[in-house]
């Protein structure tokens, strides 16, 4: 299989032809050549070719109707039209159609390979950005989102429904719990996803720097001001900006921000010029933010224009029977990334990692995770690795429901036997009750997996 870059030539004259194909074969491309424009027309399949030049002036058949014709088989490729007329007219109606460049009639070999490696170049970075927000869409499916628990659910249920609706949302929850990512999941949800994500932190920032990086500034507006700069708000045009820890944003920055959000315009620093942008704002914060109403430290009024939809994330510790699934994921990215084999965690580990309150949620689990990988020399990480991370003794937790938690009071085996249990009721709910994939997930083979559904009395038309 090669991957020199394949090029359709289509030019009436066979003389001209044949000396273009030539000069592009010696640069190292794969090419082939039409004297016909109909023949190619009937000929051209998509994604065939990665670049088509052609004759503009042609019996039969111009070159603007090729142009058209191929773009209404294939509208990304690049096309180059070649033309001894060129006008400025004849140019601005190639464009228009969907041409890449124009190239006029006589030129030197050196200005075709220039012409022809930039289209080329250009449909590389269009392709690779379709892959990456394609990429991007994948990583933020509700799917992708781990965990199978009811308070898990109950937010991704909540997340579908305000995607798709131009509403603000407020993200709610401890630091660690996910904030960014559910708000990443509904903007490439949402018919904002062609469109940036921008986020800032809120509390990351100074006064003066937070005001000038999310509304911009004009050139001259404060010292080192030495030219107009455009802020977040105008990066994220037509697609959604995100305030972590909104909590934080200063009380003159409360009320830029809640005119933006009531005129859709805001000014820029030193500007006595509107400028519009279309923005959706989701915010996030981990702080009582009714109660800094009350204190005076965050607008009233800013307050309900963020939080026409809350949507909260429950602490980690509130959703133990995700952790095995968490950690099974963690484990399987840091494999990859590191070409490692760890296999997960031995059953000590394990139980200690199940009853641990987690006081930073899913990013302390994540970053202790990577630790224990990094010096674990086993294939399983062992209690003694993890207990150099977290509290070998955890607290029990006393707001769990009896039926759903391991009674540290039990015999170590029947506990491990309800640990395992709930760990493969909470692969089944993930998986749609779909054994095959859960076993896979489990790191177990179908035969076993069943022996243990039939073993435990897991329905898994109830999971």
């Amino acid at each position: 299989m090669t991957d020199k870059k394949r090029i359709l030539l289509i030019d009436n004259e066979a003389g001209l032809c044949r000396m273009m194909e030539q000069i592009l074969v010696d640069h190292g491309y794969l090419v082939r050549s039409y004297t016909s424009p109909q023949k190619a027309v009937d000929e051209f399949k998509a994604s065939a070719w990665d670049l088509v030049i052609s004759d503009i002036k042609m019996p039969g058949m111009s070159g603007m109707e090729v142009l058209q014709a191929i773009k209404a088989k294939q509208h990304d490729i690049p096309v180059i039209m070649i033309t001894a007329y060129a006008t400025v007219d004849m140019s601005i109606q190639a464009l228009r159609k969907g041409a890449y460049d124009m190239l006029t009639k006589p030129f030197e070999p050196d200005e075709l390979i220039y012409r022809v490696k930039n289209a080329l170049q250009q449909s590389q970075l269009l392709e690779e950005n379709r892959e990456l927000r394609a990429e991007l869409e994948e990583k933020f499916r509700y799917e992708n989102i781990i965990g199978a628990c009811d308070g898990l659910k109950s937010v991704l249920d909540r997340v579908g429904k305000v995607a798709v609706r131009d509403t603000a949302i407020l993200v709610t929850g401890e630091s660690g719990t996910g904030k960014e990512l559910i708000a990443q999941a509904i903007h490439y949800n949402s018919p904002r996803r062609d469109k940036r994500f921008v986020a800032i932190n809120c509390g990351a920032l100074p006064e003066n720097l937070l005001e000038s990086e999310l509304f911009g500034y004009k050139k001259g507006a404060f010292t080192g001001a030495t030219e107009n700069r455009s802020g977040l708000l105008e990066a994220a045009n037509g697609g959604t900006l995100f305030l972590d820890e909104v909590g934080n944003l200063p009380m003159n920055v409360q009320k830029t921000l809640l005119r933006f959000l009531q005129e859709k315009e805001f000014n820029r620093l030193g500007d006595t010029t509107p400028t519009r942008v279309d923005v959706r704002i989701i915010s996030a914060t981990n702080s009582d933010i009714k109660n800094d109403i009350k204190q005076g430290l965050f607008r009233e009024d800013l307050y309900y224009r963020l939080n026409v939809v809350t949507i909260h994330l429950p602490p980690l510790r509130e959703r133990h029977t995700d952790i095995p699934l968490l950690a099974a994921h963690f484990i399987l990215l840091q494999n990859q990334k590191f070409n490692t084999a760890i296999k997960g965690f031995d059953n000590d580990a394990m139980r200690l990692l199940y009853l641990y309150e987690w006081p930073g949620n899913i990013r302390q689990l994540k970053n202790v995770i990577e630790a224990c990988m990094a010096l674990e020399t086993g294939d399983h990480i062992s209690q003694d690795t993890l207990a150099q991370f977290i509290e070998a003794a955890p607290a029990i937790r006393t707001h769990a429901d009896k039926s759903e938690r391991i009674n540290p009071d039990l015999p170590y085996t029947t506990a491990l036997e309800q640990f395992e249990a709930d760990l493969l009721r909470g692969l089944l709910r993930r998986h749609g009750g779909n054994i095959d994939l859960a076993a896979r997930e489990a790191g177990m083979n179908m035969v076993t997996m069943y022996r243990k559904i039939k073993r435990y009395g897991i329905k898994k038309e109830a999971c």
